[in-house]
């Protein structure tokens, strides 16, 4: 199955203030991600972000709030996003079935965001090198069983390119000069 632009919608997961300098190589991550969001909403792709109890891990990191508009940030208490019935009704309104995934704790809030967008019927695609954890032994363990459970692993420029679906287009060289290189 293919990404379609129409079709998808980015689940940007607790990337904050203080969880994630506690992540293994999270600058890489923390710009893997932005790139995400950044792509996304150049095409129109809608951006939802999580927020684990803000309170005490703090607000998303401010380089990557300003890529999120205000109101498609939504708080949380469960480790699923899924778990929170304003989330997961807001999804179900949407009509899109394709969720991309990225974020911070892929063996934690990740995960079982992920495994209760299967259980869901979502289309799950998440972004391996815009995921991350603590340990690196974390990140693969989760990355295998979301693979194993259903979910498609994928790259950042699998995901712009499957988007883009052909060049040739002035979206294409936007993206394409902005992004791919």
């Amino acid at each position: 199955m293919l990404l379609q632009v129409q079709h998808s919608l980015v689940l940007f997961i607790d990337m904050q203030q203080k969880l994630a300098p506690t992540i293994f190589e999270h600058k890489d991550v923390e710009q893997a991600a932005a790139w995400v969001l950044q792509v996304a909403l150049q095409l129109e792709v809608p951006v939802w972000a999580t927020e684990q109890y803000p309170q005490g891990i703090g607000a998303t990191l401010p380089a990557l709030a300003e890529l999120i508009p205000e109101a498609q940030v939504l708080q949380k208490m469960h480790f699923s996003a899924l778990k929170e019935a304003h989330i997961a009704s807001s999804l179900a309104c949407t009509e899109r079935k394709q969720v991309v995934v990225l974020g911070i704790e892929a063996h934690v809030c990740v995960l079982q965001s992920v495994l209760d967008l299967l259980a869901l019927g979502y289309q799950v695609f998440v972004v391996a090198e815009a995921t991350g954890s603590r340990t690196v032994q974390n990140k693969q363990l989760a990355l295998s069983r979301m693979q194993q459970a259903g979910a498609q692993i994928i790259s950042k420029e699998m995901l712009a390119f499957e988007w883009l679906e052909c060049c040739g287009t002035d979206t294409f060289r936007q993206i394409s000069k902005g992004w791919i290189r």
